[in-house]
């Protein structure tokens, strides 16, 4: 059997903590091997109140960009929907595209996610893919199928030979995260 392969997949239902699982990788990473170069961004909620309001786009230096609100605007009348929320696909692309970039001293890619929203982006999937073949390592959260059919592009991930999945439930966080990890180590070992 072949070793680890570079593409690490979680996925789960929503609510399960897979951004909060790569964000825990993310830091224990830095706090390991503070020397790293990674690169890419996660998401996270944006609330007022006690109540979800859009989703952020936040690269892994801390800047923020918007990328999905139910509060509307003239300008988001033209956005993307997915469920109540409109898509800034412009501000994405702003933020996120830039941190998808192959560079030569780049050790490792975060993505969290690829999922609808940000595959509104006609250019956000081409970068994953350029990621993939680059053979640096990549980590990448994606949706739970929805009705037993993945969205194509999350479909064409999980096929790729170098795919590795872990599906995240509520029990088993704590060993998928040390799991991934230890590959993670290993692969960026052999760079």
């Amino acid at each position: 059997m072949a070793g680890p392969g570079k593409c690490l997949l979680v996925t789960g239902p929503p609510g399960v903590g897979k951004s909060t699982l790569v964000m825990r990788v993310f830091e224990t990473l830095k706090a390991s091997y503070p020397n790293l170069k990674i690169q890419g961004f996660y998401t996270s909620e944006v609330r007022e109140a006690s109540e979800r309001v859009g989703f952020q786009v936040v690269t892994l230096d801390g800047r923020t960009a918007p990328l999905s609100s139910t509060i509307s605007s003239p300008e988001s009348l033209r956005w993307p929907t997915v469920w109540k929320y409109k898509v800034d696909v412009a501000s994405f692309e702003s933020l996120a595209l830039p941190e998808l970039q192959v560079r030569e001293d780049t050790d490792l890619f975060i993505v969290d996610e690829v999922g609808k929203m940000e595959l509104f982006s006609s250019s956000f999937f081409p970068c994953v893919l350029r990621i993939l073949e680059s053979n640096v390592p990549f980590l990448a959260t994606v949706p739970i199928p929805k009705f037993g059919r993945d969205i194509p592009a999350v479909a064409r991930l999980k096929n790729h030979p170098g795919a590795t999945m872990f599906t995240l439930s509520k029990s088993n966080r704590d060993v998928v995260k040390e799991e991934i990890y230890s590959q993670l180590v290993a692969l960026l070992s052999k760079q």
